[in-house]
């Protein structure tokens, strides 16, 4: 059988809710449906359950723009996250048109009809569900949910302890009072030292290399003194604008004044940590502050956790693994009864989906991203892909409400299909210039971006807030029909 929907949502994530929502506060008399390969609302959120899972954005901006967070914390831990897309999910209806354990193999478009056909497996029986819908949305992200990204590392067969990755957290894994070597150096490993260091009997994180690393109260003052005196959504309206452009200002700031923000995070950690600490081994990275993801840690809880003898870093190589742990290049070992490789995640685009048009597959690495969510030579076709220098849902809220009102204005003029064409003056640049390791080892899968607007992807929220929901909506680069 064939289900048939005006348009047909990919993932049930923070944007594939968000993206229901947009549409059908909007647009009520658009039938749609959500595909999701998993068993639950959430995506990232519901994927990831290690120790201490937050967001590493605070709540008033990763919160949608619709729905105001009513929780203290600012910076929220993931089952609080979770409720809250489940919340908004349930409260409007939403979780109604999902399609649970429904992943999504292919779709074809067809010029002759205007729709897609979409075709999506179903759970482990190997039975395929078709869709038709007008048009399709992929909201999937870009993690690759089957696994994360673990290095070669010589000898790990031979450890005789337990290794886990993040992404795979075993729900049985006891690490009360036992020796933990976390390998990383990214949002993960600073989560997770901490949180395991209440119950281990210690944890090493071991880094190849630093981060900048900075800590935020878990609590915005601000934003509790705005909800005594403001309706709750006045309340979340100021305090979304006021983190909005503190975490702009802050990547401008670092981008423009690389050393005078160096000197500034140095001064501040050198606050939050023991007196004499080696700062330029542990904490001051080769790199500028915001060529890579600049972390967070709530209420200095790594820096605390140092103070206090519960955590040690320890910046070297890997020669290999022992049984016992970890031998470094520089002689020392490293004793463990449990490694966590925090090692990153892997990215795939669009969720692995084989786009066809009319017959012919499309190679998305030859597609150039329009406004970072549509492409060219793939009509009636949108994506989100959010900030990686502010909250995911700045950008999937400007997306989504761009969408419908595209939709609307389309079925205002009579239109079915509208499809982007390629300016050929336009130079081709990566789809994301951001230099952590999970983007470089990934980058060569996903679209090309422009070197110029319409076709550059911005990062930045306060450029794209009046080009998308408040500029020229349809523009040269579209044909319509």
């Amino acid at each position: 059988m064939t289900t048939t929907v005006d348009v047909l949502i990919i993932g049930a994530g923070l944007s594939g809710i968000g993206a229901a929502h947009h549409l059908h506060s909007t647009l009520p008399g658009k039938s749609y449906a959500i595909l999701e390969s998993r068993g639950a609302i959430g995506g990232t959120w519901d994927l990831f359950r290690y120790p201490g899972i937050r967001s590493d954005s605070d709540m008033y901006t990763l919160g949608y723009n619709f729905r105001p967070w009513v929780g203290d914390k600012s910076i929220a831990d993931g089952a609080s996250i979770r409720e809250y897309i489940e919340d908004t999910a349930r409260e409007a209806g939403i979780d109604r048109h999902i399609r649970f354990h429904h992943t999504v193999v292919s779709a074809e478009w067809s010029t002759a009809t205007s729709t897609w056909t979409v075709e999506a497996k179903v759970g482990q029986s190997g039975e395929v569900a078709v869709f038709t819908a007008s048009f399709l949305m992929c909201c999937s992200g870009y993690y690759d949910y089957a696994q994360g990204f673990t290095p070669d590392f010589e000898g790990l067969e031979d450890f005789g302890g337990t290794v886990v990755h993040p992404q795979l957290w075993p729900e049985d894994l006891d690490y009360a009072d036992k020796k933990i070597v976390v390998i990383g150096s990214g949002a993960t490993a600073i989560t997770l030292a901490p949180n395991l260091a209440r119950d281990a009997d210690h944890v090493t994180l071991l880094q190849r290399s630093p981060s900048y690393i900075m800590s935020l109260p878990s609590k915005d003052p601000i934003a509790l003194a705005l909800r005594k005196y403001l309706p709750s959504r006045a309340a979340y309206g100021v305090t979304r604008t006021k983190n909005a452009v503190t975490s702009i200002g802050m990547y401008v700031l670092c981008q423009r004044y690389p050393n005078f923000m160096k000197e500034r995070i140095r001064k501040l950690q050198e606050g939050w940590l023991p007196d004499g600490y080696d700062l330029d081994t542990h904490f001051t990275p080769k790199y500028d502050p915001w060529d890579q993801r600049l972390c967070l840690v709530p209420d200095s809880d790594l820096f605390t956790a140092i103070g206090e003898g519960k955590v040690d870093i320890v910046t070297d190589h890997i020669e290999r693994f022992t049984e016992k742990g970890i031998a470094l290049t520089s002689g020392e070992n490293l004793d463990a009864d449990i490694v966590i490789t925090a090692t990153g995640l892997n990215l795939v685009a669009l969720g692995n989906v084989a786009l066809r048009v009319d017959g012919k597959k499309i190679d998305i690495t030859e597609s150039m991203a329009y406004k970072g969510m549509m492409l060219t030579d793939v009509p009636n076709f949108a994506f989100v892909i959010g900030y990686t220098n502010a909250s995911w849902t700045l950008k999937a809220d400007l997306v989504c409400d761009y969408i419908v009102r595209l939709l609307a204005h389309m079925d205002s003029k009579g239109y079915r299909e509208v499809r982007l064409e390629r300016d050929a003056n336009v130079g081709e640049e990566p789809f994301l210039d951001f230099a952590a390791g999970y983007v470089l080892r990934s980058v060569d899968t996903f679209p090309k971006q422009g070197s110029v607007a319409p076709w550059r992807l911005r990062m930045n929220y306060f450029r794209d807030l009046p080009s998308l929901r408040f500029g020229k909506l349809v523009d040269d680069n579209m044909r319509m029909r």
